[in-house]
């Protein structure tokens, strides 16, 4: 490594709450499966707390777990039958760790999460103090989303980006996603040690998907750019390497860093933009564009071109341009209807068009975050 690289690896150094998320091929397949792979999790994590840093583990792995022991010979398509295999493969999950982390004198802690849980700020809220609490007893987090309960999350989500959502909940300073390769590779399969700039990395994301994982590079790289832009470096890092988290956190060269660039978002604005679910589109104009983006200003009617979906007011939206490119998120003031009849008014012509007034803009810029 240059001396550039080598002070950012040694930057880790100073990360004292950690999360870390290990993938269900991780968990089931490669040199280490099952029982051996939860111990060397365990080992790693305990060696971690001897250094004086807290680790938060996010697994993946309940149905990949229960398939097994149902003997399913693939992932189930039907939401229930994934909904039951999800159900049996969780306690053996926690069982399994337990046990593990049982030999170094320490105890886990099961938090099952759904997308409700840190969609409501309040229950956000609620969710990052029982996490403090479960380490300030000494306890290891261990989490993984409720797909026992969730229908679109268990369809649509994967654990990478539930890392990314719980690493600035965590208060964390390092996000570490293990998966099944050495890290970020190269045209010519080479590892990329670090990584600045994001937009020269979609022709170097090779897919990894089988019948146990639903996610692959292209999420894992997803989730280190949304991570990065709230100020916390992640790294990419191969899982059958036994000491790869000690590696990492005492600032050896170890998987593909990202590192953060420009102001952080703020975790109001994080939560806007990466933790909400969009619930429909505001296509905009040009004139909307440079109001966004330039004068930092709200979205105003005016600016509207047309309103996609069906959306509550108080919902989160997708702020669009003409040819199709996001340029925003933010939380809508007016219901999808209500839009739909306010495109192109001034901000004055509101209450004589619906009847009622809930503010001139269709999203104030204080519930508006510019991507």
């Amino acid at each position: 490594m240059d001396q550039e690289q080598t002070d950012a690896r040694k930057a880790l150094e100073g990360a004292k709450r950690i999360v870390v998320k290990i993938g269900s091929r991780a968990i089931v397949q490669g040199e280490r499966p099952g029982e051996g792979r939860f111990q060397s999790m365990a080992d790693q994590i305990d060696a971690l707390h001897s250094l004086g840093r807290t680790v938060i583990l996010v697994s993946s792995g309940a149905v990949a777990m229960g398939c097994q022991r149902l003997g399913l010979q693939k992932r189930p398509q039907l939401l229930p039958q994934l909904q039951a295999a999800a159900a049996v493969g969780q306690t053996h999950l926690i069982e399994s760790y337990e046990a593990a982390f049982a030999k170094h004198g320490r105890h886990v802690a099961q938090l099952l999460l759904t997308h409700a849980e840190v969609a409501d700020r309040q229950r956000y809220l609620n969710v990052r103090a029982a996490m403090d609490a479960m380490l300030e007893l000494g306890a290891v987090p261990i989490i993984n989303e409720n797909d026992t309960v969730s229908t679109e999350e268990l369809q649509f989500g994967d654990n990478d980006q539930l890392a990314a959502m719980v690493a600035p909940l965590a208060g964390a300073d390092l996000l570490v996603l293990l998966t099944d390769v050495e890290g970020v590779l190269d045209a010519q399969k080479q590892r990329i040690p670090i990584i600045r700039d994001f937009e020269s990395l979609e022709k170097l994301i090779w897919p990894k998907e089988n019948e146990q994982s639903l996610g692959g590079m292209a999420s894992k790289v997803a989730a280190a750019q949304r991570a990065c832009q709230v100020g916390i470096p992640v790294v990419i890092a191969p899982a059958r390497d036994s000491g790869v988290l000690r590696k990492i956190a005492t600032g050896e060269d170890a998987g593909t860093l990202f590192l953060p660039a420009g102001t952080p978002l703020a975790s109001r604005q994080y939560w806007i933009a990466y933790t909400l679910k969009m619930r429909g589109t505001l296509v905009i104009d040009e004139g909307a564009l440079e109001a966004l983006t330039v004068r930092k200003r709200s979205l105003l009617p005016a600016g509207v071109v047309e309103a996609r979906g069906e959306f509550r007011a108080g919902d989160a939206v997708s702020v669009v341009t003409r040819d199709g490119r996001e340029l925003a998120r933010g939380l809508a003031r007016y219901d999808s209807r209500d839009v739909q009849r306010l495109c192109g008014l001034r901000s004055e012509e509101i209450a004589e068009r619906l009847g009622f007034h809930l503010g001139d803009e269709i999203i104030h810029r204080d519930d508006l975050v510019v991507l």
